[in-house]
């Protein structure tokens, strides 16, 4: 079996998945897995996505950081034996695949970031497994629970296809949904239960290398400082390179209500949404978070007699703005305070000609249940 080789080569002292582990929960007694599980599948406000990626250790805490997302099980999908164990399971003759169950809150997350999600942690293109675990049990697949969720991983699947980011054939199938067996309480929350022997094997697996290469933070590049000055407005480059701050009401994004996405002017990154944008009233444009935690940077600003946590963009170290403690009470008071000078705005049909499709899912609402 793959991974019993793998924990030889990176001298990992578990055996396959078989390491046991426990969540806790708030009052330090184990959780109930099997109950949380029965609790959420008789949520009528929650839906269900169901995707094999390999090891399903390293699948659960991407979708869980995922805003919306209310939990995502490790377990077994797609095969015929009833309740198979890990060990049955591992032997790769019951048909069934590693996989995660990820409930969702579809008011709060689309089933097309799930999918973006999804295709950011595998290599699709591998038909005998993932990185170091070989064997059906470790192929990859989207199962599909409705007839939009269908399409919409198809529709999702040609995308990948055609957008040049591979150079063998998408290998991961889309199949209806027809089972899914919770696995074995010790592989839940793997990656937060034991975490020291979860990156020793993400890392040894080869998986966290193939993402970090693969990384769509490929595509966006600071350019050199002479390109810059020759590119950038005198203001673009004092706020960006130096620090600098416009003055409210008097620059391009304040007053802006239109669908699409903040890019970094520098780099081209994506870094806010229209969706998260409203009127502070203070005449900068103001969001309640960036499109992902991941794309900006926050540091400790103390020219102002008030240290204040300066935002920058986290590729091309552009500076944005500030947040303000002075947002929305629902948001925390959190205002992603930001200078028109350091943004780029896409209105929302220009997206795909210009290389952002696959952001369109923040304004895609599917409202299924």
């Amino acid at each position: 079996m793959a991974r019993f080789i793998l924990i030889i080569l990176t001298t990992v002292t578990i055996t396959g998945c078989a390491a046991p582990g426990a969540k806790h929960a708030a009052d330090g007694t184990p959780k109930d897995y099997a109950r949380l599980y029965a609790e959420l599948s008789a949520r009528t406000d929650l839906t269900r996505a169901t995707f094999a990626g390999g090891c399903f250790w390293c699948m659960e805490g991407p979708f869980e950081t995922v805003p919306g997302v209310v939990e995502a099980f490790a377990g077994y999908a797609g095969g015929a034996e009833i309740e198979p164990s890990y060990e049955q399971v591992a032997l790769g003759d019951t048909g069934h695949r590693e996989a995660v169950q990820v409930f969702y809150d579809p008011q709060e997350v689309s089933y097309e970031k799930l999918l973006d999600t999804y295709w950011r942690q595998i290599d699709p293109t591998d038909a005998g497994g993932q990185f170091a675990d070989r064997g059906a049990q470790y192929t990859t697949a989207i199962f599909y629970h409705t007839a939009v969720q269908k399409r919409a991983a198809e529709q999702s699947k040609k995308a990948l296809a055609e957008s040049g980011q591979f150079d063998k054939p998408i290998a991961t199938e889309v199949l209806p949904f027809t089972t899914f067996y919770p696995a074995e309480a010790y592989h839940q929350d793997y990656y937060k239960n034991n975490a020291a022997r979860y990156e020793r094997y993400a890392e040894g697996s080869g998986r966290k290398d193939f993402i970090k290469k693969n990384s769509h933070k490929d595509d966006f590049v600071k350019p050199s400082d002479a390109e810059l000055r020759a590119r950038l407005t005198p203001l673009q480059y004092e706020v960006t390179q130096e620090g600098g701050t416009e003055r409210p009401f008097k620059n391009a994004y304040w007053n802006n209500h239109d669908a699409g996405i903040y890019v970094d002017v520098v780099s081209g990154e994506p870094l806010f949404s229209s969706t998260d944008k409203f009127d502070s009233g203070t005449g900068w444009p103001s969001f309640l978070k960036p499109i992902a935690p991941e794309v900006v940077t926050e540091h400790a600003d103390y020219k102002l007699i008030l240290p204040r946590t300066e935002i920058r963009s986290a590729i091309a170290d552009s500076h944005l703005g500030h947040i303000i403690m002075d947002g929305p009470a629902s948001n925390g008071g959190v205002r992603y305070c930001m200078n028109s000078a350091a943004l780029r705005f896409v209105p929302v049909e220009k997206m795909q000609q210009e290389g952002y499709g696959k952001w369109l899912y923040l304004f895609e609402k599917s409202g299924e249940k």
